[in-house]
């Protein structure tokens, strides 16, 4: 992705930047989101409570916490017109940069683009800021800037999820593994198994969704039945519908015992 500055200087981005992409149902409509390159190394580390930040191993904690370069919001929201953005980057002295066009029914990909762009315009303000000291009247250390993952971005979206709808975007997810199955997507696939692993990792292990995420790669027609019971085990588990339990997984063991 290339940024395309319309106020501000690639050469000498704020750190801080309004960022917007087009829709490609009507390029008069955008999606926007505002991103800040924090001028003060900023780690989450030392405010969490003693408790928590014990439970975190090292790498973690510093993986979780670190703040490097934050889009607020994570996604693409849609705003009220390019004029209204233009009008608050000069009132705000933002820089302004359009990210292309984007679909607004796709919202991984309205968070995937955050996550792009504001690590392109991360390296962008580090490079920079490399220079300040040089600059006459000006001392700076040396940092090193850590690039904004995918995870960054997206897991801040699903940790506002509740179960329910981690469960139902997982339900979505299945779907999606069973079409790049069907035409031997295997990089479709690898993507769609990855983001069903970010949502595992803030859902509850009763919810077994790693056997769930294994039968949704399975091409078998047994893989797609094992994926969906254990889907359907989850919102049982979630509604406290326990009478139904043993039945799902009786079912369960006797697909397994299949293989």
């Amino acid at each position: 992705m290339t940024l395309q500055f319309l106020r501000g200087a690639m050469q000498a981005p704020k750190g801080h930047v309004i960022l917007f992409a087009r829709s490609t149902h009507n390029p008069r409509v955008v999606y926007c989101t505002y991103c800040v390159v924090p001028p003060i190394p900023l780690s989450l580390a030392k405010y969490l409570p003693s408790f928590l930040a014990a439970q975190l191993p090292p790498e973690d904690l510093q993986e979780a916490t670190s703040m490097n370069v934050v889009p607020i919001p994570p996604m693409l929201e849609e705003g009220k017109s390019l004029e209204h953005l233009e009008s608050l980057a000069e009132h705000r002295d933002d820089d302004l940069c359009e990210i292309g066009s984007i679909n607004p029914q796709d919202e991984a990909a309205r968070m995937q683009r955050v996550v792009d762009a504001c690590q392109e315009y991360g390296q962008l303000y580090f490079t920079y800021a490399s220079t300040f000291e040089h600059t006459p009247g000006i001392t700076a250390g040396k940092e090193e800037f850590v690039p904004l993952d995918d995870l960054d971005a997206e897991d801040l979206f699903i940790e506002t999820m509740s179960d329910r709808q981690r469960l139902t975007e997982l339900g979505k997810l299945i779907g999606m593994a069973r079409y790049a199955l069907d035409g031997r997507d295997q990089q479709q696939l690898a993507e769609t198994s990855d983001k069903m692993q970010r949502i595992a990792r803030h859902l509850a292990d009763k919810y077994k969704i790693q056997d769930l995420i294994a039968a949704a790669a399975d091409s078998s027609t047994r893989g797609s039945r094992l994926a969906q019971l254990y889907l359907e085990r989850g919102f049982k588990l979630l509604d406290e519908e326990y009478a139904e339990i043993p039945r799902i997984e009786r079912e369960i063991r006797e697909l397994r015992d299949q293989h």
